[in-house]
């Protein structure tokens, strides 16, 4: 088994919107895990229309920054891609409108699939504008990208160049078209959780919930010889989505740990993880036993690990963003907020809602996104992706998100563009406005930030994790509130050994970064440490393999009794695979039992063999052979010359004559054991 990592984005939001990706090789086959694009390089472009405040930002139709679908290109192809999450497969189309991509295969969660195509053709349409302005992208290597041009240019496009290493800045590719998002999602085979999907007859896929968002999920890949977790970004309890599904990957032998969230710096956890630390949440834990043989400790840890205190600090993060809206609201100012999570998007509305009806206050709220009215009418259609909370507000008749009402109420408008017909009607000011992008050089967010960047009374609502100063530099000067928020973005690294002692496994490879914040303290399983471009190679787990005899074959067999504890019979089968497990299964056609040769077991008896012979008609005798070898033979002179040498445990004949041989074979088949 071997590893490759092909990107690492960063820990915190960045680890959101552009997870790690990695290049799996098991049995033979290649698995790309995830193929994310890297937006953030997006900084580096500046926004149109141009206003004259762009200087140091690229003036031209962005590239896409996607390292992993330029390293997957590169290797020369995989036989299938897992993904786990919508932002996971923003890359895809790079990757399957390559001939050499065209029937691999894409495993993902029916409502990952669905979101994914949806940000993909966001992503395409908000991408026209620059084309209109500029003119259509050219296929060769645009003015810009040219000898040292790229030196004039901000840092992101410096370490795109640099992590390239000379492959003539393959990462950084032109934007796919709609065409070539229909192509990918032809290749799509949507999954629900728990399903299990046989793939190439030998490896067993299974999806489960990961709690992070809707859809997103971990995956488990059993093979002959091993199973493997894949484990990105994840959270264990969830205000919105289903929680995270502990059992479906317990006691697999390898757990790939991709949730780079941990390296965030906002996470107090990770300040210092000691054995004091580690002591402390064993106490926490388990106070008299860590070690119980009942399953009492395993559930221990995951209450431990189901505390309620992430969802609170999260909820509590986002009433404190809406107290800061009201705020801004109530001194005359709008708010912009342009997020990306959509499970954050559907709890902001959820508690804008409670505020404005304590506060009285009543403001239009305006979603302006190329999805928007599918997304909302999508959410409430998906009861079983989500929490157990949510499910329950199903059977008592309640609306399973607080942006229904605020529709009903005629609060919250949908719009696909600023210029949709209706929007002017709509729009008061001050107002709160959801739209795309978070990278603030795409979509309707650049244009309102325009508008209101100047009025001290606005708020400007951006998630932490990208170069702030960078997004805002092409609309400064500014005089607009930024409220820089941190959100819920996968495991705490405090909580990752205990979920380690749940899981059980027998590897666990981690990112380099997490090496030097990790205990010394001994445990059950071994570490790996992967870092980007180096290929890890695993042990092997499993020289041999289980094989499974068909019930039809089993009952056929003869078995003969070699001693007290060991039979042996003698079968004539085709072996195949199916469903991860070998299987041994009856030969279409069978020979005649009666006519086949026997197969012979024992060691010759020397001083059986040479009467054997004799009566067969044979001239022979025993060589002088040196008995201190342990070696004896027979010489064979009549009818035809041969040699027959016999130590404990091989018996070798040397003979060409093929009468001669058919006499050899009979005399030592009524002196051993056939089968």
């Amino acid at each position: 088994m071997k590893l490759t990592c092909l990107s690492i984005s960063g820990g915190g939001g960045r680890s959101y919107h552009s997870p790690a990706s990695h290049l799996l090789e098991m049995e033979g086959l290649r698995f790309l895990l995830d193929c994310p694009i890297d937006l953030s390089a997006l900084a580096a472009f500046a926004p149109v229309p141009l206003t004259g405040g762009e200087a140091g930002l690229i003036r031209a139709v962005p590239r896409y920054w996607s390292p992993t679908a330029a390293a997957a290109a590169k290797a020369g192809g995989v036989d299938a891609v897992l993904v786990s999450s919508a932002t996971g497969m923003l890359g895809l189309p790079f990757l399957t409108r390559l001939p050499g991509f065209a029937n691999t295969k894409v495993y993902v969660t029916e409502v990952a699939a669905r979101i994914g195509k949806l940000m993909m053709g966001e992503l395409v349409e908000m991408h026209r504008e620059f084309v209109r302005y500029y003119g259509p992208d050219t296929d060769g290597l645009p003015k810009w990208m040219e000898g040292e041009k790229l030196n004039e240019f901000p840092s992101l496009l410096q370490k795109a160049v640099t992590e390239d290493e000379g492959n003539g800045l393959i990462s950084l590719m032109p934007l796919y078209s709609p065409g070539n998002i229909e192509e990918c999602m032809q290749a799509i085979q949507p999954v629900k959780y728990g399903e299990e999907v046989c793939f190439n007859g030998i490896f067993m896929l299974k999806a489960s919930s990961s709690g992070l968002e809707l859809g997103n999920s971990v995956w488990t890949i059993k093979g002959p010889r091993a199973s493997i977790t894949y484990l990105p970004s994840s959270v264990f309890v969830s205000a919105h989505a289903l929680d995270f599904d502990y059992s479906s990957v317990k006691e697999n032998d390898v757990i790939l740990f991709s949730d780079l969230s941990s390296l965030n710096d906002m996470d107090e956890d990770n300040e210092k993880l000691d054995e004091n630390a580690m002591d402390e949440t064993d106490s926490l834990l388990c106070r008299h036993s860590v070690l119980r043989d009942d399953g009492a400790d395993a559930d221990e840890k995951i209450l431990f690990l189901c505390n309620s205190d992430d969802i609170t600090e999260e909820i509590e993060r986002i009433s404190f963003i809406c107290s800061c809206i009201i705020s801004a609201i109530k001194s005359g100012g709008s708010v912009l907020i342009p997020i990306g999570r959509l499970g954050v998007i559907l709890l902001l509305l959820e508690l804008i809602s409670e505020t404005l009806h304590s506060s009285s206050i009543k403001v239009p709220i305006f979603m302006i996104s190329e999805t928007a009215a599918e997304v909302i009418a999508f959410t409430n259609a998906l009861p079983e992706w989500l929490c157990k909370s949510r499910q329950e507000k199903l059977f008592s008749g309640e609306a399973l998100f607080g942006h229904v009402e605020l529709l009903k109420e005629g609060k919250l408008y949908l719009f696909p563009h600023l210029h949709s017909k209706g929007l002017l009607a709509a729009w008061k000011e001050p107002c709160i406005v959801l739209c795309p992008h978070w990278s603030l050089r795409l979509g309707p967010a650049v244009h309102l930030l325009r508008r209101w960047r100047a009025d001290r009374r606005c708020l400007l609502v951006l998630e932490q994790g990208n170069d702030a100063e960078l997004s805002l530099k092409p609309f400064m000067p500014m005089a607009i509130r930024v409220l820089e928020c941190s959100f819920l973005s996968g495991v705490r690294a405090a909580k990752i050994d205990t979920l380690l002692g749940v899981l059980k496994p027998k590897f666990v490879m981690l990112p380099e970064g997490l090496k030097s914040r990790y205990s010394s303290k001994e445990r059950p399983w071994s570490f790996l440490y992967y870092s980007k471009g180096k290929t890890i190679e695993l042990p092997n787990l499993q020289e041999d393999f289980e094989v499974h005899l068909a019930t039809d074959v089993a009952l056929g067999l003869q078995p003969r009794q070699l001693n007290e504890t060991t039979a042996v019979a003698r079968l004539r089968t085709k072996l195949f695979v199916s469903s991860g497990q070998y299987q041994l299964a009856a030969a279409e056609k069978q020979s005649d039992q009666s006519k086949r040769h026997l197969l012979q077991r024992d060691a010759v008896d020397p001083d059986r063999l040479l009467p054997a012979l004799q009566e067969k008609g044979m001239v022979c005798s025993f060589a002088a052979d040196d008995k201190s070898a342990g070696e004896r033979s027979v010489l064979i002179t009549s009818p035809g010359y041969a040699l027959v040498k016999i130590t404990s445990d091989r018996t070798v004949i040397y003979c060409d004559d093929e009468r001669t041989s058919k006499h050899i074979y009979d005399a030592l088949s009524s002196v051993c054991n056939g089968i």
